[in-house]
């Protein structure tokens, strides 16, 4: 048997993470100097949704926000209580191009594999994307982990769909991209003012990318609806996720137009990780579904 785990930014609301067995180590941020921590075990749904609007209302008002990475001792902790219970550990990590903590993560394992000879396994996943890119790839390996399958089998199919699963997403307000260096502040002023609004993407190597600019909140979200229709490959058995920035009307919107085209299995619908969700702001949604391969089409 193994545990599975994923840090906070694979943005799993706490009753799924409850539901599949699935063990979740958090950011913590800085809010005006406060520790924040992203993410809490006992909220529901709707508490979730509560928390996130009053985290991105502080950030439109100006608040100042820290992100950090979780330590190489945090995830050694986690991963030695997995191993002194004989079983095995499967991490889904952000990005290691978006963030260092797939490195945290590989110090740590690396350590805990040193002290323990009892034959138990790490296996650490890049999903080269970030929220619920990362979450529905955890979830799809507790139900193979349901079925009887040992760790090598889930962990070496699932590495399969890691250039399989997209992210895509829009925001609400450019300057947020400007922050983290990923827009020119300059472009950033016009754009607004303009009503442009980008479409970014993870491409395949796990870097955030601009595939398309858009004039109009409602094209871009129209362009995602797109994104997903045309690229989704057997939806029907496929959860889809979306996050949102405190954006839960469009993000209804956006599952409904979707639904209108397509059969989904199922999906998932939650408020934005703090700790991703700082660095693109408030307002932003975003989709994650797996397609043959990260060249998407829009047509």
């Amino acid at each position: 048997m193994f545990q599975i785990f994923v840090d906070s930014a694979a943005n799993l609301p706490a009753v799924i993470a409850k539901q599949y067995n699935i063990n979740v180590i958090s950011f913590i941020n800085l809010v005006d100097g406060k520790e924040v921590t992203c993410y809490n075990p006992d909220l529901s749904l709707e508490e979730e949704r509560q928390k996130g609007t009053e985290y991105y209302n502080a950030m439109r008002k100006g608040c100042e926000i820290k992100t950090g990475l979780i330590s190489t001792a945090t995830f050694e902790e986690q991963f030695q209580k997995a191993f002194e219970e004989d079983q095995d550990v499967l991490y889904f990590s952000l990005s290691k191009n978006i963030s260092g903590n797939f490195n945290s993560a590989r110090l740590a394992a690396e350590e805990v594999l040193s002290k323990h000879t009892n034959g138990c396994k790490i296996r650490l996943i890049d999903s080269l994307n970030a929220s619920l890119a990362q979450g529905i790839l955890a979830i799809y390996a507790s139900i193979m982990r349901e079925k009887g399958m040992e760790i090598d089998e889930v962990a070496d199919f699932l590495e399969t769909c890691v250039g399989k699963m997209n992210g895509v997403f829009t925001v609400g307000d450019l300057k947020y991209l400007s922050r983290t260096g990923r827009i020119k502040g300059s472009v950033a002023t016009i754009g607004n003012m303009l009503k442009i609004k980008p479409i970014l993407k993870g491409d395949k190597d796990g870097y955030i990318v601009t595939y398309k600019k858009v004039r109009g909140r409602k094209a871009a979200l129209n362009t995602l609806v797109d994104l997903v229709c045309n690229n989704i490959v057997e939806p029907e058995k496929q959860i889809i996720g979306i996050a949102h920035a405190d954006a839960y009307e469009e993000s209804l919107y956006v599952m409904d137009k979707i639904q209108e085209r397509i059969k989904v299995h199922d999906f998932i619908n939650t408020s934005y990780d703090f700790c991703t969700g700082s660095h693109v702001g408030p307002d932003t949604i975003a989709l994650f579904f797996i397609g043959n391969d990260r060249e998407l089409a829009n047509e």
